[in-house]
This record gives C-alpha cells, structure tokens and sequence, in this order.
C-alpha cells in the first residue's frame, strides 16, 4: 500500500534523508499539507504546523522543517518537510526577494529557524546561513501549493513568480510538482465523495488551467483534501495525501540517485 510504501522508505545512502520544499501562496495549505501528512503516517491527529487564515499574511515566518518520528522509536523518518513563507509578489522588490530566497532554500544555503525578511534576501553573513550545504540541506522535490479555487484568480505577477522559482529549479534539475488543494470547495460532485476526483470536470479543467499557466505537467499535479479542523481520519482523503507523497518521494528518490 502507499501507506506501507511511505512508511518503509529509505535512500540508498545511509543517513540521507529526503527534503520535500513546499512553497506556495498564503493560504494555499502548505502547512495543513504538513499537518495532514504527519497525521496519516503517525495515525492520529497532527497540529504541529501553524496554519494561516487566509486575511493575507503568512501564518509561517519561518523556514521550518518538520520530521515524522518513527511509530514508538526515538528515530525519525528519512523524509523531512520544509515550510516556507507564503509568496510575496505585492511589489517587484518583494518577488525577487522571495525568487531569491526560494533558490537558496532549494540549494540548501537555508538553516532551519530562519526568519523570511519580504524586503530582503537572505545574507551570506547571517547566523542562519549554511555557507556550504551538505546533500542533507539542500532540496530534493519541490512541492508548489495552490488552492483550487484561485487558480482562475491568479495574478501575472503571481503566475510570473511560480515560472521563476520553477526556471530556478529547473536549472538545480530538482524535480517539480504541484498538490491542488480544497478540491471539495471548487466542485459538489467531490464534495459528495471524495472518490469522485477522477471524474470531476471540473477538477480536470483547473489542472489543465494550472498547468498551462506555470508549466507543470497535470501527470505532475496532485489533488488533496487537507485535514483541516478534523477529528477523525477519511480513507477517501488518507488516499490522495499517500498517493501524493508517494510520488513526492519516488521523484526525490531519483533525483537523490542522480545526484550520488
């Protein structure tokens, strides 16, 4: 199963361990991404990661990375989630920054705990700068997060800045995927049933939509139903975030393999 295909994971290289980046806009979900995926692998109710509401400003200042202790052992995970503060594209300025400070993260220069500054790129001189990332710092699939229902409202500006972090990954050839979330809010056919993802039309054409503006291919856009307020655990949604992260960690994987 992908549950026992995520949990069983492990690089080919002792002690590698595999960094998903997640980046996206303020209230696309990247946190409750976190959030849910700690709480499908660990079976039980996650809020570790802070999330925002979606008034306009990023719930994460931080660059955090969190790791998925093993069920009952003091050790962790080989796959490591990184957050990142929500995109800045108000002005010119903000964007280039925020370009900047993606790559750096993407190339590993970024130590956890270091506060996003929308004015200005992270400095080589600050405390939380890795001046020379090991293969452990640096990113192995970069994850963009997007709420379906903006994907039509989506600036140029915004859709501009996803095609530079792309062009920038691209360059590093980390692999690029993308996770739609709040799918049940865009559609009533999967707000009826979650199983319903794979007929919706509607779905289809907002992948398609997205796709076509930021360049990733829709094979390479996954549909989730975050955990949000819940309590208990749906099969339906266990499904889309495993079968998400599966893929997340095939791709990483292969990039980590490329890279020894």
């Amino acid at each position: 199963s992908d549950l026992q295909h995520v949990k069983n994971y492990k690089p080919q290289t002792d002690g590698q361990q595999l960094r998903i980046l997640l980046y996206g806009s303020v209230g696309a979900g990247k946190s409750s991404f976190i959030n849910s995926v700690t709480s499908v692998i660990k079976g039980q109710m996650s809020k570790r990661a802070g999330t925002a509401n979606v008034s306009g400003s990023s719930h994460t200042k931080k660059y955090t990375t969190y790791r998925i202790q093993k069920d009952g052992q003091n050790t962790f995970h080989p796959v490591v989630l990184s957050d990142t503060m929500g995109m800045e594209c108000s002005t010119n300025r903000r964007r280039k920054v925020y370009v900047k400070d993606m790559k750096r993260a993407m190339k590993g220069h970024v130590r956890d705990g270091y506060t996003f500054n929308p004015e200005c790129k992270i400095l080589k001189d600050d405390q939380r700068y890795i001046p020379a990332p090991t293969a452990n710092d640096r990113a192995h699939v970069l994850v963009c997060v997007v709420d379906a229902r903006t994907v039509s409202q989506m600036s140029e500006k915004a859709i501009e800045t996803l095609q530079d972090i792309r062009d920038e990954a691209s360059d590093l050839n980390i692999p690029q995927v993308a996770i739609l979330t709040k799918i049940d809010m865009i559609c009533p056919e999967i707000k009826k049933d979650l199983r319903n993802v794979y007929k919706s039309k509607i779905l289809k054409r907002k992948m398609e939509e997205f796709s076509a503006a930021v360049g990733i291919p829709v094979d390479c856009i996954f549909p989730v139903k975050n955990y949000h307020d819940d309590n208990t655990f749906n099969n339906d949604a266990d499904t889309l975030i495993l079968s998400a992260l599966r893929n997340f960690i095939n791709f990483g994987d292969e990039f980590i393999s490329g890279q020894a």
